[in-house]
């Protein structure tokens, strides 16, 4: 009998977003063939600290509106040492022990420490095939004030906005040629973690303080008056971007703008997919999605989120190198929309990763 692939599925991790990542993780495990794959599940605490668990999809979900968080486990490190391909778990007091080589890591992690190129950048050093963006266009489509800069460089539309630095002066002057609305955010950070919609000048302080909070560069964008779509890419065989059909979201209780809550926890938005376009606004969508893609060199998938203005205009919002992965996430739904159910799209994401590192045998 073949040996099954040993998938390290690495959930978790430092960021503000480590519950989505968790409950993300566990539709990952749930989706892995287990006469295909052996699973190793890998939880990094909120502190830092990673852990091989025995979590299964049942325990990696949202209760009530209370999100999950890696708690125990065996203490394991990755070394970066190519020629080890190994966890190890050590315990104090106790003998180094090496487990089981791991084929390829599925890191399923949204954020800082985890979207942004570093753990891509020790999974590089470690020498171990990865599902997802490579060290540069993760870390480019982290930082959202780089995003926009590549995408302009390559002939995309991005929105009005300017950038602000927590150890440089500002004034509000220098924000209010933008006009009202505008949305504060966090330039690298996600799930809306941090962000404020400004309707008066006098909040401006208090969303500038909220951003701050979360990273020392923020993003200051004017609103743009239109629709939300969003639209997945996926690297097929050939190792070319691949365009799922797009999305739009639809608030329609208790938000005016897709916020946290409303993504994950007060069921408070409905999803037309396929979006209600026209068929030259689709393909217009669905150019600019592979663009933009191909524009930050990613790898794997990306979910890339626009707006289209009101005279049909595509507006590139930003780029989702490790986009949410829950139940309820826009990625995976597009794809089956698409006709690549959730199993087949986490098969092709983990053939691409091993397929990169010229692993044999992948299509």
């Amino acid at each position: 009998m073949e040996r099954r692939i040993r998938i390290a599925v690495v959930y978790g991790g430092r960021s503000t977003e480590h519950g989505v990542s968790v409950v993300s993780a566990g539709s990952v495990i749930a989706a892995l063939d287990p006469d295909k794959y052996e699973v190793l599940p890998v939880g990094i605490t909120p502190s830092g600290q990673w852990m091989l668990t025995d979590a299964s999809p049942e325990t990696l979900q949202i209760t009530g509106r209370s999100l999950p968080e890696v708690e125990k486990g065996t203490a394991v490190v990755l070394p970066a040492d190519p020629t080890a391909h190994s966890l190890v778990a050590y315990e104090p007091g106790a003998a180094v022990q090496f487990l089981e080589s791991v084929d390829v890591v599925f890191p399923v992690l949204h954020g800082r420490f985890g979207e942004d190129g570093t753990i891509q950048g020790m999974l590089e050093m470690a020498g171990i095939p990865y599902v997802g963006a490579g060290v540069f266009a993760s870390a480019a489509g982290m930082d959202k004030e780089f995003t926009k800069i590549l995408l302009r460089a390559a002939g995309l539309e991005v929105g009005r906005y300017i950038v602000l630095r927590r150890d440089r002066p500002f004034s509000s002057v220098d924000v209010q040629h933008l006009g009202l609305p505008i949305f504060v955010k966090p330039a690298r950070a996600g799930s809306s973690v941090g962000i404020t919609k400004v309707t008066e000048w006098a909040d401006l302080d208090d969303a500038l303080e909220t951003a701050f909070a979360h990273d020392a560069k923020v993003l200051v964008e004017a609103a743009v008056a239109g629709r939300e779509v969003e639209c997945g890419v996926l690297e097929n065989p050939a190792g070319l971007p691949q365009a799922s059909v797009p999305a739009e979201i639809r608030l329609v209780r208790g938000h005016d703008w897709y916020d946290f809550e409303a993504k994950y926890l007060d069921d408070a938005c409905e999803f037309d997919i396929p979006a209600d376009l026209t068929p030259e606004v689709t393909a217009k969508v669905q150019e600019a999605a592979c663009r933009a893609f191909t524009a930050l060199d990613c790898a794997g998938l990306a979910r890339v989120d626009f707006f289209i203005a009101r005279d049909d205009r595509v507006i590139v919002n930003e780029i989702n190198t490790m986009p949410g992965f829950t139940h309820i996430s826009m990625f995976p739904q597009m794809w089956a929309a698409s006709g690549v159910d959730y199993r087949t799209l986490v098969d092709r994401l983990v053939a691409a990763a091993l397929r990169r590192a010229g692993v044999a045998g992948q299509p």
